[in-house]
């Protein structure tokens, strides 16, 4: 069982058990959470990337280079990182990107990213090949048989990738900053309510994890 130091310097067992708040301080802090789960999903994706991408191709540290698992991964870090940017959540803007001060142009990264997301999310497009279909002819000029002829599409690169992860990098340390001032907020609005209000809220049962 998980304990916690206390200020007294006494140690206090951490509770099975709290109180659902619904308010909106709460609602703000959830919404912060599930954008930097997000990002780290996205950070995870392009760390598993990167070693998929620069593998050696044989030897005791391997990585399975398959396209599938590289486009799977990309597809995957692709579709959190603009999740992030819901308009439903409002949790990121564009302007946000503008506080990270990394090098280069990030909107237009961004901008790119959206677009690549949408590609390899498409419901009606085939991320992968483009298919022609062409009929050989015989020395007389009439057709002998039909050709499906895919071009593949070029996957994904390591430079782009890393480009990525540091924008997921730095726009987790944002949302890390807003999560803290937002803890306060809860924790604020959650002690201005009575022992008795408190008790009257549902139960969430935590599976021994400190809170």
């Amino acid at each position: 069982m998980t304990e916690d130091a206390s200020s007294n310097g006494a140690t206090a067992t951490a509770p099975s058990t709290v109180r659902r708040l619904d308010g909106p301080e709460a609602g703000e802090l959830a919404a912060l959470a599930a954008v930097f789960e997000d990002l780290q999903y996205v950070l995870r994706c392009c760390e598993h990337l990167v070693t998929a991408l620069n593998s050696p191709g044989s030897g005791p540290v391997r990585v399975d280079t398959d396209d599938a698992l590289i486009e799977a991964l990309w597809t995957g870090a692709l579709i959190g990182y603009v999740r992030c940017f819901s308009g439903r959540t409002s949790v990121l803007t564009e302007k946000d990107l503008e506080e990270l001060e990394l090098d280069g142009d990030v909107s237009e990264f961004h901008s790119l990213v959206k677009k690549l997301r949408d590609h390899y999310a498409s419901r009606h497009v085939n991320p992968r090949e483009a298919f022609t279909v062409g009929a050989a002819q015989s020395n007389e000029g009439k057709p002998t048989g039909i050709a499906v002829v895919s071009t593949p599409r070029p996957i994904v690169d390591d430079t782009t990738v890393r480009l990525l992860g540091r924008v997921a990098y730095a726009l987790s340390g944002l949302i890390d900053a807003r999560m803290q001032k937002s803890q306060n907020d809860v924790l604020g609005a959650a002690a201005k309510m009575s022992p008795m209000e408190l008790s009257r809220l549902p139960l969430v049962h935590l599976a021994n994890e400190p809170v």
